[in-house]
């Protein structure tokens, strides 16, 4: 019944997020360009594995744009919430993508202890830095909306990894350079790799939570069920769903039963301060409730198992 959506005011922020996107994005064909041709004339594996990496950083960075727009597209009679699941989408695709890459980076790094390879330090040291550069600039680019948005914190997470990942192709060739040793950068391969691991895997859990639109973390059923009570005239709520849509919409929807058979605009009220309390104290901006009069439902459990029934 009650239903109200807050926070509508986030459009012209999307535009600059798909400008610097943008940027990003010619940014690291720049770099992959550049490191393929390197990787070739100077025989280095791991400047080719970077170009490898940032290659697929365009991919990332291309996903998450065409997400970000998709997202803002209209809600139609067909897409009832519009595509604003895009940007989850996106940002579980490039977390496992980041994932697939360190097992790949683990497995090169490894055959390398056994075959070490002559590499021109020089030019891998001066790519590498340009690499650094580059990556370093995009890296500042998304970071400021990688805090509210997944699917920019997967492409930041990308760019951060490439930046990480060619500051040790630098460090590995500097030690070429210096020592002539050459297990540095297959033992830097690996760290990346492991860093690689667990900061992705952050992500894929937190994406797949809402793509199987389990209760978020920040709230707990019963103590809304708590503070519902408190509210004169309610005996109780169930059949309660609670979902994310994306980073910014939750969505709550449930029974509530009334002591007394209220008028509709005595409902409205209670209805009223409900929802602000949901909206105030557990960030819940879109509620829909159906009031009924107590005991006109067979099973009022918070959480009811629907077993293929519709009430």
């Amino acid at each position: 019944m009650g239903n109200h959506s807050h926070g509508h005011a986030h459009h012209d922020h999307g535009d600059l997020k798909g400008k610097n996107l943008g940027i990003a994005i010619l940014l690291n064909v720049g770099i992959t360009v550049a490191q393929i041709i390197g990787g070739f004339i100077s025989g280095s594996l791991a400047l080719m594995s970077d170009a490898l990496h940032n290659f697929s950083d365009v991919l990332a960075l291309i996903i998450s744009w065409f997400a970000s727009k998709l997202s803002k597209r209209d809600q139609t009679a067909a897409q009832t919430y519009g595509y604003k699941r895009a940007e989850i989408l996106a940002a579980l695709i490039n977390a496992i993508s980041l994932i697939v890459i360190a097992f790949f980076l683990t497995k090169e790094a490894i055959s390398r202890f056994s075959e070490p390879v002559e590499v021109q330090s020089g030019m891998v040291m001066i790519l590498g830095g340009l690499s650094i550069v580059l990556n370093g600039l995009s890296v500042l680019l998304v970071q400021k909306e990688a805090k509210d948005s997944m699917n920019m914190r997967s492409a930041y997470l990308h760019l951060l990894s490439d930046m990480i990942s060619s500051i040790a192709v630098v460090l590995g060739g500097l030690a070429m350079y210096l020592w002539d040793v050459s297990w540095v950068d297959g033992v830097l391969s690996i760290g990346i790799s492991l860093y690689l691991i667990y900061s992705s895997w952050g992500l894929v859990k937190e994406s797949v939570r809402i793509l199987m639109q389990f209760t978020p973390l920040h709230i707990n059923l019963d103590d809304i069920h708590e503070k519902i009570q408190e509210l004169d005239g309610i005996e109780n709520m169930h059949h309660v769903h609670v979902w994310q849509l994306d980073d910014k919409q939750i969505n709550f929807e449930a029974h509530i039963s009334f002591k007394q058979d209220l008028k509709l605009s005595e409902v409205n009220l209670i209805l009223h301060q409900l929802e602000h309390i949901l909206h105030d104290d557990f960030e819940i901006n879109h509620v829909t409730l159906q009031p009924e009069l107590n005991g006109s439902c067979d099973d009022e459990s918070i959480v009811i198992q629907e077993k293929g029934h519709t009430h």
